[in-house]
């Protein structure tokens, strides 16, 4: 009797994978879906044990695969040619198999076979996407802290596709979102905010139960090396997030990954005046906790005059708060049009002069770019590989992985 197969293939591929797959006595396509929903109710209806997937799918993620296996399919990842972003996604998510998509008949069928192949193979369950293998015993990972002002200077892109590129160089990394006012995390890489997060990582902590398995559990997987602790879902809940349980999921995530890079809110106010000396929790406890917690401290600020200003004062209170480390920083969104001919000179002139910075990090303006991976739920790296501000960042991330010594 032919196996069934669920087909949610998008472009040209899914006609060449439908013949192909037909054409065996082995395999039939029971279901063509459209979309993520369409595939995962036909999988609960029992329609088929084998699911194609394309990974540039919209809403594919770890939770997706985790369903699908759990109705008993295997999962098959099919990944666009000269585009590994989506595929290492789908690795990372605990696939079964991704391999690229057919361009012919003759690789259609080439495909057939492997699926074959792979349902003759014992049935097994994947090991689950969220099991993280610690660091050796004794390893200390390190701690990057994206700070910047008020004003959305880009922390959050910064944050997410500096640990994408640290990943990137075969470092283990964990990106979480710690802003207490309007984390975005989870929307910036296309994950579910619904997921537990850093709110149920210090619950664990708070209560002596967080170890470095139990942190890779509740970290989802993004891509190859890359892992997401999801921030609260409303702001709201910051009273969850106290300093004592985030000092403990900071020591913990060390032990996880090599690399921890904490996207912060903007808030440096210690609220004595609101708590009274009291013991009572803080809004910004997140932000400090980290700060206080990092090696590195990206201090990010936008590449236009009011930007450049409130990134002058954002420094000045930075020192205020007594952060012993190490400090760069980053001017984002960087553009001749605000700036004038030579942007790049006119930022490093002006922090040189209000604020004593020696050396800036520069972020050319991407707002196409950007906004395609954003639309698409995904880093930079994986949507626009050429884009300048991609490659920026992924210079950053050669010199922290290099070390750092600026003051």
């Amino acid at each position: 009797m032919a196996v069934g197969v669920l087909c949610a293939v998008q472009g040209p591929a899914e006609t060449l994978v439908v013949r192909a797959v037909d054409g065996t006595a082995h395999l039939a396509v029971t279901r063509r879906c459209a979309d993520v929903v369409e595939l995962l109710a036909a999988a609960q209806a029992g329609l088929g044990r084998l699911a194609l997937v394309s990974a540039g799918l919209d809403r594919v993620d770890g939770e997706t695969v985790v369903e699908l296996h759990r109705a008993g399919l295997r999962v098959v990842g099919l990944a666009e040619p000269g585009r590994s972003g989506p595929g290492d996604r789908l690795t990372a998510c605990g696939a079964d198999l991704v391999v690229t998509e057919p361009g012919d008949a003759d690789a259609a069928e080439e495909l057939a076979h492997r699926l074959i192949a792979l349902i003759r193979t014992p049935d097994r369950t994947p090991a689950p996407p969220a099991e993280v293998a610690p660091q050796p015993a004794g390893a200390r990972g390190r701690l990057v802290a994206v700070w910047g002002p008020a004003g959305a200077p880009g922390r959050t892109t910064v944050a997410v596709n500096l640990a994408a590129e640290l990943a990137a160089l075969g470092h283990s990394s964990l990106v979480v979102d710690a802003d207490t006012y309007g984390g975005a995390v989870a929307q910036v890489i296309g994950l579910l905010d619904e997921a537990p997060g850093i709110a149920a990582a210090t619950r664990a902590a708070t209560q002596g139960g967080l170890d470095a398995a139990g942190l890779g559990r509740l970290a989802l997987p993004v891509l190859r090396g890359l892992r997401a602790l999801t921030g609260i879902s409303r702001p709201d809940r910051w009273p969850e997030l106290s300093a004592t349980a985030l000092d403990v999921v900071w020591t913990v995530a060390r032990s996880l990954a090599e690399w921890t890079v904490v996207d912060t809110g903007f808030c440096l106010e210690r609220d004595e005046a609101l708590s009274y000396d009291t013991p009572a929790p803080r809004r910004n406890a997140a932000t400090l906790s980290a700060l206080a917690a990092a090696d590195v401290v990206l201090v990010v600020g936008a590449g236009d005059a009011v930007g450049l200003a409130r990134l002058v004062r954002g420094l000045t209170e930075l020192a205020e708060v007594g952060s012993s480390a190490c400090r760069l920083v980053v001017v984002n969104r960087v553009r001749a049009a605000a700036l004038g001919g030579d942007p790049q000179r006119a930022v490093a002139d002006a922090l040189a002069r209000y604020a004593s910075v020696g050396e800036v990090f520069v972020v050319p303006d991407d707002r196409p770019g950007c906004d395609a991976a954003l639309l698409a739920g995904r880093t930079l790296r994986e949507q626009v590989p050429a884009s300048p501000a991609r490659r920026a960042i992924a210079g950053l991330a050669a010199r922290l992985a290099q070390g750092v010594s600026v003051g």
